[in-house]
């Protein structure tokens, strides 16, 4: 095949470590190229993260002649072609072109080939298909580069099929379109996602977490979840999605909304958005388990969808001054009174798109007030109970717990000398 486009010189390309790589394999009688993201990424001027590379080279001849020039090679997923060299701390993954002989919808066993054309049909978007060598040549045997332009995201071949081959690309075809996609959707890929939404039970939590948190982190992941939702995909991986509205607002809010800055996005915030207000504690549970979450991030979730009374009970809405968000801040910390501050203010607008400025102006000096917050230290400890005469024991904490509701009254002003006077006013 001959090349089809071009790509001017990338950074990536041009590194020492990558021009030694491929410098490397080409004395060693290998053809590599650079494939998939790092190529579709560079003609979109977009970063590239990931450098892969495709040769119709078997793994162990690889291994051999990037071991003998003393580059570090290792076999990350060889029964698949796919090995890491190691430059510099720099990694690249190196697959030898194959085709899939046997598939069960989660993964492959998988044949060697020399034939890049065959390689690229059993890619899952034509986007992903592209190659491209040295000197920037592309070469795009199934339309990706044209697909790429319009924002059209297409499966190579039939829809259905290569979703039947990995029940894993139905999600990768909405995040794709989030990342990549305009509108329309791909008439046939939705057909396919529709028909096959029930097989979406048989991935495990781990790769739908990945997936879906892909999507959540897209710059308006609202659009692409509604489509989900209205193929019945969402409701497969989480029943507990509520309308998308709040979650909108809230990628506005964070993207172009609000002019504070270092309000970073993050997936579990959107997600905390996305599900429905009121959900219970045991229904986040389940959530967090069948997503297969971290400790943090359950507590996290849990924190911001439906947090236990001792905590809901603080103040974090429009109204509150910011002595309220400071005594917020000490009880939770900044990060999660942000995050329920940003979706509390989601929810309102996506109730009531119409507020005035004035009621945007109170919700940014909140949002403000938390990110200024700087963790205190209650000046107390148990010795200075001790040293007055209160033995060990539960009156000792109950006692230090009044001291310290009092200081956070105070809003925190109060030393410890202060404290300790309030103390001894306390035993008398």
């Amino acid at each position: 095949m001959d090349p089809t486009g071009k790509i001017s010189p990338q950074p990536w390309m041009t590194t020492p470590e990558t021009t030694a790589l491929m410098k490397t394999l080409k004395a060693g009688g290998i053809e590599a190229r650079f494939i998939g993201g790092c190529v579709r990424d560079s003609i979109l001027k977009r970063p590239v993260r990931d450098i892969d590379i495709a040769t119709p080279t078997e793994p162990e001849k690889v291994i051999s002649v990037l071991e003998q020039a003393g580059v570090r090679v290792i076999p990350t997923g060889i029964e698949h072609g796919t090995v890491t060299a190691i430059i510099n701390k720099h990694h690249f993954e190196i697959t030898t072109l194959r085709i899939d002989v046997e598939t069960d919808g989660r993964r492959a066993k998988v044949q060697f080939t020399d034939d890049w054309t065959a390689d690229a049909a059993r890619r899952d978007f034509t986007i992903n298909t592209m190659s491209a060598n040295e000197e920037g040549d592309i070469f795009d045997p199934y339309g990706g580069l044209d697909d790429l332009g319009r924002g059209i995201v297409r499966f190579v071949g039939v829809a259905q099929d290569r979703i039947n081959e990995d029940v894993l690309r139905m999600l990768r075809f909405f995040r794709f379109y989030a990342e990549y996609g305009k509108p329309p959707m791909n008439n046939e890929a939705l057909l396919a996602c529709r028909k096959l939404n029930y097989r979406l039970v048989e991935l495990s939590g781990e790769r739908v977490r990945g997936e879906l948190f892909r999507i959540l982190m897209a710059p308006h992941p609202a659009d692409t979840v509604a489509l989900m939702s209205a193929e019945n995909v969402l409701d497969q991986i989480l029943p507990e999605a509520g309308d998308v509205n709040r979650l909108r607002t809230l990628a506005w809010l964070t993207g172009r909304g609000i002019t504070l800055s270092n309000v970073e996005t993050d997936p579990v915030r959107r997600l905390g958005a996305l599900i429905k207000p009121g959900t219970s504690e045991n229904d986040i549970n389940n959530v967090c388990e069948r997503l297969r979450f971290s400790n943090r991030e359950r507590k996290h979730l849990l924190m911001m969808v439906c947090p236990p009374k001792t905590v809901s009970s603080l103040s974090i809405n429009s109204s509150s001054s910011e002595k309220d968000i400071r005594r917020a801040c000490y009880a939770l910390g900044k990060d999660m009174v942000i995050d329920r501050a940003l979706i509390e203010w989601a929810g309102e607008i996506a109730a009531n798109p119409r507020q005035n400025t004035g009621q945007s102006e109170k919700w940014e000096s909140a949002l403000a007030a938390a990110m200024a917050w700087q963790q205190v230290r209650f000046p107390l400890k148990g010795r200075h109970a001790i040293e007055l005469g209160i033995k060990p024991g539960p009156k000792l904490g109950q006692m230090l717990k009044l001291v310290e509701q009092w200081w956070v009254d105070e809003d925190f002003r109060a030393d410890e000398k202060a404290c300790l006077e309030q103390l001894r006013q306390k035993l008398q």
